[in-house]
């Protein structure tokens, strides 16, 4: 098996020893300019949030953080925009809109927040050819139970788009987090297509049983195996196991720009999965292009 790449000058050749024209990336953040920054700050004060330093990785001007995606060889990606307050979803809808229009690689994406105007905003989106959508519910503080949201999720399931959902517990608790709150939201809506930010964490058990029991639900490798995570939230000891019942439901994710290491580790970490005989190069193409451009519908 071919050894992750070492470094972030690796990739491409390393991506082309598999076969692959390039990589397919369906958790990247863009944000306006100061929304970022206060994420950026968040960060900063990474210490008193998470109790361990965050330095952002890729802390660059907007241009040169899409020169560096390019540069890695990634073909397309989802920039995912999220609302903490009311009002704010339509908001980042337009102007995440106008961003993939400028940006070839970035396909069109959406969020919302559990308000009266969800439900108009969202099937707006659809409409407009959205491919991805991003729920975060931690961050947002809301139920995705939540009544407001029953039109959104159901046109969302209707229309096969993907929800890029961080629901997990990882790496805080938030006041709806856990893959329980989330189960109740696809009894409600079975043919929802979610893809479990982090893979669930630190639930990566119950992430792949909830995958195992939904066909349309998916796995992302946000942050998920790297030094840096396994800190406070380290795989399982099975977690090959567990992926080898599921080989075709993981995406790549990075977090890209926000991670405290290079994009080169995601990669690395992922190469390791592949290792085992169950896996291989079929599950490394599968996760790094195919599977999260057909979620894409690339």
């Amino acid at each position: 098996m071919t050894p992750g790449p070492a470094s972030d000058e690796d990739i491409p050749g390393w991506v082309r020893s598999l076969g692959l024209a390039g990589l397919v990336d369906l958790h990247v953040h863009f944000l306006p300019e100061r929304v970022l920054a206060k994420v950026w700050a968040y960060f900063d004060d990474a210490d008193r949030h998470y109790g361990t330093p965050w330095p952002v990785h890729y802390r660059l001007p907007e241009d040169e953080r899409i020169a560096v995606l390019r540069k890695l060889g990634v073909l397309r990606f989802a920039p995912l925009v999220y609302p903490h307050k009311p009002g704010m979803a339509e908001w980042l809808n337009g102007w995440v809109a106008e961003f993939a229009g400028q940006v070839p690689e970035a396909v069109p994406t959406a969020t919302f927040y559990p308000e009266p105007s969800a439900a108009s905003y969202v099937d707006s989106a659809l409409r407009g050819g959205v491919r991805c959508v991003k729920a975060h519910v931690q961050i947002g503080g809301y139920d995705p139970r939540d009544e407001l949201l029953t039109p959104a999720w159901g046109a969302l399931a209707d229309a096969g788009v993907p929800v890029v959902v961080h629901c997990g517990h990882g790496p805080l608790r938030g006041s709806f987090t856990g893959l329980d709150v989330i189960e109740e939201v696809l009894r409600r809506h079975p043919r929802l297509t979610l893809v479990l930010a982090h893979a669930g964490m630190p639930e990566f058990h119950e992430a792949v049983a909830l995958a195992c029991r939904y066909p349309r639900v998916y796995l992302d490798t946000t942050m998920v195996g790297v030094r840096f995570t396994d800190q406070f939230s380290p795989l399982p000891a099975d977690w090959t196991d567990l992926l080898a019942r599921i080989p075709d439901r993981i995406v790549l994710g990075t977090d890209f720009p926000n991670i405290p290491y290079s994009y080169a580790e995601q990669l690395e970490a992922i190469a390791g999965w592949s290792a085992d005989d169950r896996l291989g190069s079929p599950f490394l193409r599968a996760v790094l292009h195919d599977t999260p451009a057909a979620l894409l519908g690339l």
